[in-house]
């Protein structure tokens, strides 16, 4: 008598590969990582939201490079004001297509809403791009000198790291912003990233201390390599993954900083307009004339939520255990599929009977 199991395919090494890592044979890590961020609907869609409006601010009221300014489409700029045309200056849309010449309504002396906001989404921007890079420069090289050399070098920085966490990051702020915040966005994000490293070098110092061990390490050291390309071109591009996700979420925590400094007073001062200034100039309008609160404060969400959802869809394309589908069902989908089977079947002897 023959064994009915003898003709059941045995497992083998092969049966534990999955759908995705069939999927991606044969593919670099970085063309891996690209496609796992492309199929990640709500990070792309937050992507297109980003750049669009990246786009759509600099491009309407315009903006200053090394002193040359490039003019925008829309207009009027956030400076100068006019004639209000509507009661308490409301908006000059009319649905479905009529926009007029203020459609976002204007303030109580006649500044365009819109100007206001394209410019506030601007210095948002710089900030976030500027704070990041300085922030991610020191904290980066700090954590990596931390975590690789060890011994007095590291007690030494982590006690800096320790003094800069321990100050809160309203008051560091308050005391920055108040000393720098006349001199625009861009300095005063590059002053906040200098006291902003902290969380970032105490992260890469972790990954450090478990990659400087790693036999990829000692066979660079075999073959000749000095510290500092052992740090940047064989340790550092192995935290790439981390590095990348933590960045994209210190962006969000740039822009809200700002926008708090801002709308305490100690952010970027007038002329000037940022998101969190017109928060705080029309906060008593919130009820009686909502565009002036709710513009900005729909634009300042906006940009923070879709750099989460681009955080989130970084994290998930670099880590290796998301999106893994087994290639044969479960214990759990096993027991649910077992469970299920009579109901199954008794909706289709029902139908047949019908």
């Amino acid at each position: 008598m023959s064994n009915p199991l003898a003709s059941l395919p045995s497992e083998s090494p092969s049966d534990i590969v999955t759908i995705e890592q069939r999927a991606e044979a044969g593919l670099s890590q970085g063309q891996i990582v690209i496609r796992r961020f492309v199929r990640n609907i709500p990070a792309m869609v937050s992507l297109g939201f980003l750049l669009f409006i990246i786009v759509f601010s600099f491009s309407s009221v315009g903006f200053d490079v090394f002193g040359l300014h490039v003019p925008g489409w829309w207009k009027f700029d956030y400076i100068h004001y006019t004639d209000i045309e509507r009661p308490s200056g409301a908006p000059t849309y009319d649905f479905p297509f009529s926009f007029g010449n203020h459609p976002l309504g204007q303030d109580d002396i006649g500044h365009d809403v819109f100007a206001q906001v394209m410019r506030g989404s601007q210095q948002s921007i710089i900030v976030m791009f500027v704070y990041t890079a300085v922030a991610g420069v020191i904290g980066v090289v700090i954590g990596a000198l931390a975590g690789f050399y060890r011994g007095w070098v590291d007690a030494v920085l982590m006690r800096l790291t320790d003094v800069i966490i321990i100050v809160p990051v309203v008051i560091l702020g308050a005391i920055v912003g108040r000393a720098f915040g006349a001199q625009g966005a861009f300095v005063l994000a590059a002053m906040l990233g200098i006291f902003g490293w902290a969380v970032l070098a105490r992260l890469v110092r972790g990954e450090f201390f478990s990659l400087r061990e790693r036999e990829f390490v000692d066979a660079a050291r075999v073959a000749g390599a000095s510290n500092a390309r052992i740090i940047f071109r064989h340790i550092l591009p192995s935290t790439a993954g981390i590095l990348i996700v933590n960045l994209s979420l210190t962006m969000s925590g740039a822009i809200l900083l700002e926008a708090a400094l801002s709308f305490l007073g100690f952010g970027i001062n007038p002329p000037d307009v940022s998101l969190g200034q017109i928060l705080a100039l029309y906060q008593t309008s919130f009820t009686t004339r909502p565009w002036l609160f709710w513009w900005p404060g729909a634009i300042l969400i906006t940009i923070v939520l879709a750099i989460n959802f681009i955080g989130d869809g970084l994290r998930d394309a670099f880590d290796p255990r998301q999106r893994r589908m087994p290639r044969k069902a479960g214990p759990y989908r096993q027991l649910a599929s077992l469970i299920a089977r009579p109901f199954r079947r008794a909706r289709s002897d029902g139908e047949l009977t019908r």
